[in-house]
């Protein structure tokens, strides 16, 4: 007698989330290469315009770990769009400063990303949007707020940046 398969009870949240996010993450970063910049890039000089802050700080943010960061600030350097500064409060702190020319990109990039956001919203009829709006903000916000300690920490989907 060969093992059945045990009968899905619910929709696969897991796979509509996991595939809907990576299929954004693609199209973002297509758009953002054609500006020379990766999700990681313009990540960090909009963070860095908000607000004087470290390598560090920009990283959690982010959610980068710290060779990561350092590789996305070398390249944000090598194009001229940041640097590397002692920062105004602590002497001792550096943090990410975002240069005239990464302050204009980072404007160009934010309408790009609000573009690809936009037009996968906008694929949605009016309803179906505030609705999809709200119940993941509902989710964001409430039962899934903050993530589970596990044993091993699960592995989180990272984009490709190569």
């Amino acid at each position: 007698m060969s093992a059945m398969a045990p009968t899905r009870t619910e929709s696969d949240l897991s796979f509509l989330l996991d595939h809907t996010s990576h299929v954004l993450r693609t199209r973002m970063a297509a758009a953002l290469a054609e500006i020379g910049l990766t999700a990681r890039m313009h990540c960090v000089l909009v963070h860095a315009l908000e607000a004087e802050r470290t390598q560090i700080q920009l990283a959690e943010i982010g959610d980068m770990d710290k060779t990561t960061m350092v590789v996305t600030v070398d390249a944000l350097e090598k194009a001229g769009l940041a640097e590397r500064r002692p920062s105004s409060t602590d002497r001792r702190a550096r943090i990410v400063a975002v240069t005239e020319k990464g302050a204009e990109v980072a404007k160009r990039s934010q309408q790009i990303v609000d573009g690809v956001h936009r037009a996968a919203l906008q694929s949605l009829p009016d309803k179906d949007r505030e609705a999809l709006l709200h119940a993941l903000n509902l989710l964001v916000t409430g039962h899934l707020a903050t993530p589970v300690a596990t044993p091993r920490a699960a592995r989180r989907a990272r984009e490709n940046t190569k």
